[in-house]
């Protein structure tokens, strides 16, 4: 593991967007900088995702200075969309969790409602550090987290990827692979180490900054979406529900919480503390 590197940095301004892979990330204690602070939710306030709308895996956002984004779709002008004045926030439910979250401007929820074609509101979570707490059977006091699934960061390897996608070529769907890295959407891809290593990580540092190894990350039905596409196969759940299960979870990744702020960079060492 004396090897392992950062490969890639990948920040999702708006939940089930596409991102950006930039060089290097600033840490805060929610996630990376920009990271998953914005999310659409339809009219009941609960969070829309590829699980129910596949096609957001073609629509992209991009931060812009000042805390915007600017979003395109296939189809759709480009919209730029300034971050909302505090205030006026409605629920959101994300996964039975209820926190409370900013409405974007009305052009935003149109832009998205009609390529879409259904009825949604782009929201932004202005202050992650008090709006919503990470799951408490496996955080910290004080513990906070954007719109990502449950946790601030989440890591991946080229050498599990390797290995997942050699036991596809031995199965069913063999035609399915070999599958790329953004069908799991990381934050950090990590190079250099063994398959399956990152299971075991408790606590770990890339770069300057130290993170707490929360978990194994339980996939769902979005892995199956071509992230080119939006179109929807079998594999990797196929494969992880024979050789990845536990208990319930099918198992690609680690959640990983900061210990402090810092910057971290493609390139920057990788290592296990424990």
């Amino acid at each position: 593991m004396g090897n392992a590197i950062v490969q890639s940095i990948h920040v999702h301004p708006v939940k089930a967007f596409r991102g950006v892979s930039p060089r290097e990330a600033a840490v805060e204690p929610w996630g990376l900088a920009a990271d998953r602070r914005w999310t659409l939710i339809d009219d009941g306030g609960k969070v829309v995702t590829q699980r129910e709308q596949p096609r957001l895996a073609l629509a992209a956002a991009e931060p812009m200075p000042g805390g915007g984004i600017r979003l395109s779709a296939p189809g759709r002008e480009p919209l730029t969309v300034a971050p909302p004045e505090p205030g006026g926030s409605v629920p959101v439910n994300i996964f039975g969790t209820k926190v409370e979250a900013v409405p974007a401007a009305g052009a935003a929820h149109a832009w998205c409602s009609a390529y879409l074609g259904t009825g949604v509101r782009l929201v932004h979570m202005d202050d992650p550090a008090v709006r919503r707490p990470v799951d408490p059977e496996y955080a910290l006091p004080g513990e906070t987290v954007s719109f990502a699934d449950g946790y601030p960061l989440l890591v991946t390897t080229t050498a599990s990827l390797d290995a997942l996608n050699s036991l596809i070529a031995q199965g069913d769907h063999a035609a399915e692979g070999p599958l790329p890295m953004n069908r799991f959407r990381p934050n950090v891809v990590v190079a250099g180490t063994e398959a399956w290593a990152e299971d075991h990580w408790r606590r770990v540092s890339i770069g300057e900054v130290t993170f707490r190894g929360v978990k194994p990350c339980g996939r769902c039905v979005v892995t199956t979406t071509d992230q080119d596409t939006a179109a929807r196969g079998r594999e990797p759940l196929r494969t992880l529900a024979r050789h990845r299960r536990v208990g319930t979870g099918l198992l690609f990744g680690q959640y990983l919480v900061p210990l402090a702020p810092g910057t971290i960079r493609t390139g920057d060492p990788v290592r296990v503390r424990s």
